[in-house]
């Protein structure tokens, strides 16, 4: 393309269309003298005339008129998109992805997205199960749901969840043939049932932690493992083994009395869920006002 580029073949569309300089030069917010070097740079620089110029009239040269009807649809379509763009600036609209685990989708995610949804009808949310630790640049997610404690450095970090809290629970019938666990060795003589983490593939080590002692972490054994953690608390409910589950999801089997907790004083709180994504210096409209639906605001 010539160094006069877009503008100077915008410009000569428009005087072809309109046959004259003065209303072309209205149309486009520019001097006719503007317009009109505008024209014979691009001229020059083409090495042929598009424009037969009288004092009366301006008509394009058989030349101009082929490359009026090349170029025409095609400055036609940039126009029509760079008009859309300018409609949408504000306007909320497209598809965010993000990566997450069905615990944080179910619990908070989806509960605080209903009304953002039906406010903005033209975002599209994308949530794909994982836990595993995402690289969610190279694998183009917009953002990513994590514990707060196990944010990557470089990412910014946004708390939309309480403070949380893992604990190991069992049926009652469960506690009456293997009794509760008074310290974390104690694992080694339970069914615990294990969480496969899906991106490395190895298994959740039980992080307990009680209250002036170090964290410690244990790799329990069992007969049953899953890769969710769902499937881990319908184990439990079934008598099937000890799991380590988030206290959230557990609490109402616990109100009624159809799960015990064990080793209630080496479950410390930890911070809860967090929004992770890459700095972005301009993110769009849809992302900053997600973000802001998701943004944890205690009562």
């Amino acid at each position: 393309m010539p160094r006069g580029g877009l503008n100077d073949m915008t410009a000569f569309l428009e005087v072809a269309r309109e046959r004259s300089f003065t209303r072309a030069a209205r149309k486009l917010g520019v001097s006719q003298s503007a317009l009109s070097q505008a024209l014979k740079k691009l001229e020059e620089e083409l090495g042929v005339q598009l424009l037969v110029r009288t004092t009366r009239s301006v008509a394009a040269t058989e030349i101009g008129e082929r490359l009026l009807q090349k170029i025409s649809p095609h400055l036609e379509g940039i126009e029509r998109e760079l008009a859309t763009l300018n409609e949408l600036r504000g306007k909320p609209a497209g598809k965010i992805r993000i990566s997450s685990s069905d615990h944080a989708i179910n619990e908070l995610l989806l509960p605080k997205l209903s009304a953002f949804l039906q406010a903005y009808p033209d975002v599209q949310i994308e949530m794909v199960i994982d836990y595993g630790f995402v690289d969610i640049i190279a694998e183009r997610y917009d953002a990513g749901v994590r514990y707060g404690e196990t944010l990557a450095r470089d990412m910014i970090a946004v708390r939309i969840g309480p403070d949380a809290r893992m604990i190991a629970v069992a049926t009652p019938a469960y506690f009456a043939r293997h009794p509760k666990p008074a310290t974390p060795k104690d694992l080694a003589a339970h069914n615990c049932i294990n969480l496969r983490q899906q991106g490395s593939g190895g298994l959740y080590a039980w992080e307990l932690e009680k209250k002036g002692r170090p964290e410690i972490r244990v790799q329990v054994e069992g007969q049953l493992t899953f890769n969710g953690i769902y499937s881990c608390l319908q184990a439990a409910l079934l008598g099937l083994g000890l799991a380590f589950v988030p206290e959230d999801l557990a609490r109402p089997y616990l109100s009624d009395g159809r799960l015990e907790i064990a080793l209630d004083d080496w479950s410390l709180p930890f911070p809860g869920f967090h929004l992770y994504y890459p700095d972005i210096t301009q993110p769009s409209p849809a992302f900053s006002l997600l973000v802001e639906a998701l943004r944890y605001r205690p009562e």
